[in-house]
């Protein structure tokens, strides 16, 4: 069954607003409960958010793509699978939905709807973790989808449960995310300052990942 593009966008909108109400909200539980322990804190905020992608892929996948992500976006529009007008239009709906989900995570949980992150992620390392993140994660989509098309909720949510522990950034890697975490002074959130580079980053990952698919489904030739 195909869905017209207000259908689309909704599901964007829909997937990102919840995607953020549960990494924003799981990170705010989290640290209330964790005692002070930052590693108790971080598995509680990492189990939630690869449980929701597993949850928001699988069910929203076949209407809109389940993106969720501009840098996906960018990347199926590259791969001409989707228009650059339904691009810009997915990436409004996801960066306005993972505003109004970080909003919706603060209500839930009785803090300031409308807040800055304090929290300082910058440097070099931080930089190059979520150009990996994002790297891996385009990677595992566009090579997924090729190898076993039904296991991408599966593999997506695995992979971002990883990336939250072998990056040191605990895994963004999604512009919309950044852009709204920015917007919550809490244990999920990054410094409005900072956020330009992560963005930044993210967008190199993901372009490095096109490169790579690009080039390992091309077409054998006799000269390869």
């Amino acid at each position: 069954m195909s869905y017209n593009l207000t259908r689309r966008a909704a599901a964007e909108f829909i997937g990102t607003a919840l995607l953020l109400a549960t990494v924003v909200g799981s990170g705010i539980m989290a640290e209330r409960l964790a005692g002070g322990n930052v590693a108790i804190a971080l598995l509680g905020n990492t189990l939630p958010t690869g449980a929701i992608l597993f949850v928001l892929i699988t069910m929203l996948g076949p209407i809109s793509g389940a993106h969720f992500n501009p840098a996906v976006s960018l990347v199926f529009a590259l791969k001409r699978d989707l228009s650059g007008g339904a691009m810009v239009i997915y990436i409004c709906c996801q960066v306005i939905g993972g505003i109004l989900g970080v909003w919706l995570a603060h209500a839930m949980f009785e803090i300031d709807i409308l807040q800055a992150s304090l929290k300082a992620r910058t440097g070099p390392a931080q930089w190059l973790s979520e150009g990996v993140a994002t790297f891996g994660l385009l990677l595992t989509i566009l090579l997924t989808l090729r190898a076993r098309a039904d296991a991408v909720a599966t593999a997506v949510g695995l992979y971002i449960t990883a990336a939250y522990w072998f990056t040191a950034s605990t895994s963004f890697a999604n512009p919309a995310v950044t852009v709204a975490r920015s917007l919550s002074d809490s244990f999920a959130g990054i410094r409005p300052l900072d956020a330009p580079a992560f963005i930044a980053a993210q967008i190199a990952g993901a372009l490095c990942a096109w490169i790579i698919a690009a080039w390992i489904f091309r077409p054998t030739t006799k000269n390869d």
